[in-house]
């Protein structure tokens, strides 16, 4: 046999047991393989024993499978090195669920088939050379919770197709690239917790006012010379550009837990954040919102005498602030506040809440607060009335009263600065919510929560001869600790945001003939007017102490019912005070209005009785009739569970 013959004889022989050899490998596995041969460097020698012989890809670095299946739902390759491009056949891993290829050089555009891998909740491509627009193809990623381009040189115009994602809850991060145009405005139908950056890019045009992108800080959108418009500190040529729209859930602040904020440097640029692709914390937004007073100089060798104040000085406009500390414990300065990583927790009417890490420096490593941006509405104040507002504030301490450490004040910015409670409101604890983990609350936790809100009201309306009222008690106002411990927050921004000064009182709380505080209703957050006492739903009349005891009698019902306080379909189109008074005036059985997840609780049967007597009582709508909270939260504690 000669050679060419010898040649033809075994050519199909070899071609059988090659083919054989490959087909061994399943097709996740000869997916990754293209992967491999689209890497032309791989100095870290990752996929060195990435073999066609294997029958599965399941035990090669950087590869996570599905422990029955054997399919691969996790490719993280980051920090490699790689240099190369991203092939289409990554696309066919249908169960692919984490994609990771962050901090390596891949060039060339993202494949179009790539977004075939329709399960993806997680994309990290960031830190790359990746060029070109990206596909309106996107889209079809219906389960994609976070996305990461940052740090490339993509270009085109920001994909509007990825407001059809609507599961997207961690962040989308596109900064540090070349996208052109404006921001769609169909952005606003993100949820309020999603995490948005468009940091250095050439975005154009005003912020449309909508939805959540109201709900993120100036440095999502900083770095970007042709946009305006809040929360920017660039007018546009509308004035309606600077009046953002409130939320339409504003009152349910999320509890966050904070992604771990990781910064490299890539071939000089500047440094961004990576966020993990493999766990996704849903609620986090991430928007490092105090780079908006980048005109702010702190004047570190001048502090006043007033107090602790340090002052600030606004150059540009010759106007002065002023960080005013109300606490001596209290070791934070404003340019730590300026520098730390803030999410937003809450939007309403008084203003945006942030929660503020604060990083090394000046003694406060992971020193963590709340800081509220006030929204002023018609108020114009002058500091010695601000600051004497502040101090009456900061005068009321309790264990279970917020604490208020210091603030600041300039004329068109005022912030104030308390203790972060970490846990939540009691409204997300009995109604839930994205961000709520907490189980049902039993019995006793539910009457520790009544009891500690009770004594710190009172403490409110007997701290001072001035007799002071909160305004705004209601489930919401009321922040949980790790402990379920309650904290009353907000009192004094009723009439902070929307009292004034009225010409008639030389600062401070103002005073009627009764002694009592008073500001108007119309000035509460909420949407809703069941927590307000009757008296007060009047136009121009007033809250007193006594329509605070009414409003907690009301968040005492809601506690004990687990129902919504409005007229909703649960209350049978009442109000849960009404509903409540019927049940007990036609002697109806408590289990059909005591929460579901008390009922199993029958020792706490004759306590959950004497607990609905002291909110039917505080609910009277005579105020005379209705008690004192400090005989209120006597008769709380005269429970015991």
């Amino acid at each position: 046999m000669n050679y060419n013959a010898a040649a033809f004889f075994f050519l199909p022989l070899f071609l059988h047991y090659s083919t054989h050899f490959t087909l061994s490998l399943n097709s996740d596995g000869l997916s990754l393989l293209a992967l491999k041969s689209a890497i032309t460097t791989d100095p870290t020698h990752t996929l060195t024993l990435w073999s066609e012989t294997d029958t599965t890809p399941c035990h090669w670095q950087g590869i996570t499978c599905d422990n029955i299946t054997h399919k691969v739902t996790s490719v993280s390759l980051s920090n490699k090195n790689f240099t190369g491009y991203i092939p289409s056949e990554l696309g066919t891993i249908l169960s692919l669920q984490s994609l990771s290829l962050s901090n390596n050089n891949f060039s060339n555009l993202i494949p179009l088939h790539l977004f075939n891998a329709t399960n993806l909740v997680s994309l990290d491509l960031s830190q790359n050379s990746l060029s070109g627009p990206i596909s309106d193809k996107i889209a079809s990623l219906k389960s994609l919770k976070h996305l990461d381009l940052s740090c490339n040189e993509l270009t085109g115009s920001l994909p509007e197709s990825l407001s059809e994602l609507s599961e997207l809850t961690g962040t989308v991060n596109l900064s540090y690239n070349h996208f052109s145009g404006e921001v769609p405005a169909t952005y606003g139908k993100f949820p309020v917790f999603l995490s948005l950056d468009f940091r250095q890019n050439n975005l154009t045009g005003k912020i449309p006012q909508e939805g959540s992108l109201l709900n993120q800080g100036p440095t999502a959108f900083s770095g970007n010379p042709g946009l305006c418009g809040f929360p920017l500190q660039v007018l546009c040529t509308e004035p309606e550009a600077q009046n953002p729209k409130v939320l339409s859930d504003p009152e349910n602040p999320k509890p966050l837990n904070g992604y771990v904020e990781r910064r490299t440097e890539k071939n000089g640029s500047v440094a961004v954040p990576l966020i993990s692709a493999v766990t996704v914390v849903i609620g986090v937004v991430f928007v490092s919102v105090w780079v908006i007073k980048k005109k702010w100089k702190v004047n570190e060798g001048k502090k006043g005498n007033e107090k602790l104040g340090k002052e600030v000085v606004n150059s540009e406009e010759g106007q002065k602030g002023k960080f005013v500390v109300l606490d001596e414990g209290f070791n934070l300065e404003l340019e730590d506040l300026l520098r730390a990583s803030a999410y937003v927790v809450g939007k309403s009417r008084s203003g945006i809440v942030y929660k503020v890490v604060v990083g090394r420096g000046s003694g406060a490593a992971g020193a963590v607060v709340a800081v509220r941006r006030l929204s002023e509405g018609d108020n114009t104040w002058r500091f010695k009335e601000f600051d004497g507002e502040m101090e009456s504030i900061g005068r009321v301490q309790h264990p279970n009263i917020v604490r208020l450490r210091a603030y600041y004040y300039a004329h068109d910015e005022k912030l104030v600065v308390s203790d972060y409670i970490g846990n939540g409101s009691l409204c997300t604890a009995l109604h839930g919510g994205p961000a709520n983990t907490l189980p049902p609350l039993s019995w006793a936790i539910r009457l520790k929560i009544a009891q500690g809100t009770a004594r710190g009201l009172a403490h409110i309306h007997e701290c001072s001869p001035r007799k002071y009222v909160h305004g705004n008690i209601k489930s919401s106002k009321i922040l949980l600790d790790d402990d379920l411990q309650p904290y009353i927050s907000g009192f004094g921004l009723t009439r902070l945001v929307s009292g004034g000064i009225s010409k008639s009182t030389n600062g401070g709380f103002k005073k009627n003939d009764l002694n009592q505080t008073i500001v108007s209703p119309k000035s509460s957050a909420s949407t809703s007017v069941y927590h307000i006492a009757p008296e007060a739903r009047v136009s121009a009349s007033r809250f007193t102490q006594k329509s605070d005891v009414y409003s907690f009698g009301i968040m005492l019902l809601e506690l004990l019912t687990g129902r919504s306080i409005d007229g909703g379909a649960d209350n049978n189109g009442t109000s849960l005070e009404s509903l409540v008074r019927k049940v007990f005036r036609e002697e109806r059985p408590l289990s059909e209005i005591i929460d579901s997840a008390l009922k199993h609780e029958v020792h706490a049967k004759a306590q959950v009785i004497a607990a609905f007597h002291v909110a039917i009582s505080c609910t009277e709508m005579d105020p005379e009739v209705r008690p004192k909270m400090r005989m209120v939260s006597d008769s709380l504690d005269r429970i015991k569970a």
